[in-house]
């Protein structure tokens, strides 16, 4: 789904010899509905005829690279990140010309006003003087401040533009949108000349396209003695794919009763009840419109009031939806289901096994067939993490080979997104066995789950494939003793497993931290490479290491030894 927005254009020079304005808006292609529509409108101020060249390349360098940021960002994180290196690029580009011709040197800044619609919120970013409206049950609202100096002529009067200062401030604004609503972007050469009343009245008659043109052309009627740009969308229909609106439907609508073979909910046939632990339902179900066969999961009805369960599977169902999109590899497809009258969430239907089932009934693999698996789960944790996001209970059982060979990471249920819920966020997450050792410490700053955490657990989801144990044995929560051996290489346990692949293993599952993989692109690489350019063997942990404490067991023995051989000397030896 895609938003359904009227969108009017229209740019003059006006009296001026060129045009330094320069304005864009983009629909999301194929893929990309997550990212919705964004707009951006720039009004070039040169020194030398440069202005125009500011605004073109910030404009379109902005609309271009928001749809290449992962969508699990927040808005104004990954416009921020966007139009900072852009204004470091053209700092640089200014500051490298007037090194070279001195004073008369051609530069050029600009204004940025743009709009990032999606789901049912709108974000805004602002520098400069150009400026955004809202116009909505018959009142407009100015969005934007005016960064000038009061009757100051340098830069025109601007106090921030973009390649005018390394420091770059932007100003951020999120907002709700509605159908009806009506917004405006605005070059100075327009919004100098008209009052916001005619400004509102002029936009609100006919279409986007009939609207900007006639506000360009009041604007040039009534003096205006400077480019005139204006953009005008108007909101007809919105989607509802953000964390907010899935959590929104998550409190508002009613969890389904158990259900059995036979039963429709919506459009979907329920063709088997396939898992339940309590907490979560999950069962076949197929589609009466297209055929297709998906997984609905809900909350078990015993959970139907628990308000952090129903906001945990919100975000669970966001995350999925997000991570898969672009038809990317390696993850469970969500899709969103069409008018839910219940609270639930569809994916794709998997036929194939998982790693742990596969394991239990001692399915051979070959050492190669294991590393090539492996490389692909490493890269699709990669992106994962590209993503911002930490899975935290990476495990065989999570580890799932479809039908068609292709090995997916499933069961974002406690992963971590930068917009997780409280509750989701200060739960100690995972599964004993496969927890990097530091997280159970009470340093809070080191026991927090972090992308090595995935790594870590994935390095003995490896160690187990190959030998069928476990590098560490079983874990229980905080047992920490566990930890104070070095694994057993696993060419001990497998002799056919090659030494350059133990170093990587065993890299994977140091003890140390700073010992491990840092990323998972390095992991992926070091088991492509195999024997080609093998690691290094790591170090055996020294005994202090392994057990800090044991100096002073040591000490303890020997004072007790000392004491108990003092005493027989007492006691048992002959005195004179």
């Amino acid at each position: 789904m895609s938003f359904n927005v009227d969108i009017g254009f229209c740019s003059e020079r006006g009296p001026r010899s060129d045009n330094e304005d320069f304005a864009l808006v983009r629909h999301p292609g194929p893929g990309e509905s997550d990212w919705g529509v964004i707009a951006a409108l720039a009004d070039g101020v040169s020194v030398g005829g440069l202005g125009r060249v500011a605004s073109q390349t910030t404009v379109m360098t902005l609309v271009e690279d928001w749809y290449g940021t992962p969508a699990t960002w927040d808005p104004t994180v990954a416009l921020e990140r966007v139009i900072a290196a852009h204004n470091a690029w053209l700092v640089g580009q200014n500051r490298r010309r007037q090194s070279l011709e001195g004073r008369t040197a051609q530069t050029g800044t600009c204004t940025l006003t743009a709009l990032v619609l999606r789901a049912h919120g709108f974000t805004l970013a602002h520098v400069g003087d150009s400026r955004a409206y809202l116009i909505r049950d018959g009142e407009c609202a100015q969005l934007t401040q005016d960064h000038v100096m009061g009757g100051t002529e340098f830069q025109n009067g601007l106090t921030r533009a973009i390649g005018l200062d390394e420091a770059l401030r932007v100003d951020y604004l999120d907002g709700d949108l509605r159908i009806g609503d009506t917004l405006v972007l605005t070059s100075d050469g327009v919004h100098g000349y008209i009052k916001p009343a005619v400004l509102k009245e002029l936009a609100s008659k006919g279409s986007a396209q009939e609207a900007s043109a006639a506000l360009v052309a009041k604007a040039l009627v009534s003096g205006g003695r400077d480019n005139a740009t204006a953009v005008v969308l108007k909101i007809n229909g919105l989607d509802v794919v953000s964390l907010a609106d899935m959590s929104r439907l998550g409190r508002q609508l009613p969890v389904p009763p158990r259900l059995k073979e036979g039963d429709v909910i919506d459009q979907y046939v329920v063709e088997s009840s396939v898992f339940s632990n309590g907490v979560h339902r999950v069962y076949r179900v197929r589609d009466q419109v297209d055929g297709s066969i998906h997984a609905l999961k809900t909350l078990h009805e015993s959970r139907a009031s628990d308000a952090q369960e129903r906001e945990m599977l919100a975000h669970e169902a966001w995350l999925a939806a997000r991570v898969s999109e672009r038809n990317a590899e390696g993850f469970l497809h969500v899709t969103e289901p069409v008018n839910p009258t219940a609270f639930y969430t569809l994916s794709d239907w998997l036929d194939g096994e998982s790693l742990a089932a596969m394991i239990e009934r001692k399915t051979a693999f070959s050492v190669a067939e294991i590393v090539g698996a492996c490389a692909g789960l490493a890269r699709t944790l990669g992106r994962l993490h590209q993503h911002g996001v930490i899975h935290r209970d990476i495990k065989p059982d999570n580890l799932h080979r479809g039908r068609d060979g292709q090995w997916r990471i499933l069961d974002l249920g406690v992963a971590l997104s930068g917009r997780e819920p409280e509750s989701l966020r200060v739960l100690h997450a995972g599964t004993p066995s496969y927890m990097n050792p530091e997280q159970w410490l009470d340093d809070a700053a080191i026991s927090r789950a972090t992308p090595q955490s995935d790594l870590y657990a994935l390095g003995v989801s490896l160690y187990l494939w190959l030998t069928g144990r476990l590098p560490y044995g079983e874990i229980e929560p905080y047992q920490i003793s566990r930890y104070r051996r070095d694994p057993v290489p696993p060419s001990r346990l497998r002799p056919d497993v090659p030494i350059w692949l133990d170093h990587i293993v065993l890299k994977a599952v140091a003890r140390d931290p700073r010992q491990r993989f840092e990323t998972a692109e390095e992991m992926q690489l070091a088991l492509e490479r195999g024997a080609s350019r093998p690691l290094v063997a790591p170090r055996a942990s020294s005994l202090l290491e392994r057990d800090p404490a044991a100096v002073w067991k040591i000490a303890l023995a020997v004072s007790v030894l000392f004491n108990l051989l003092l005493v027989y000397w007492l006691v048992f030896l002959p005195k004179d």
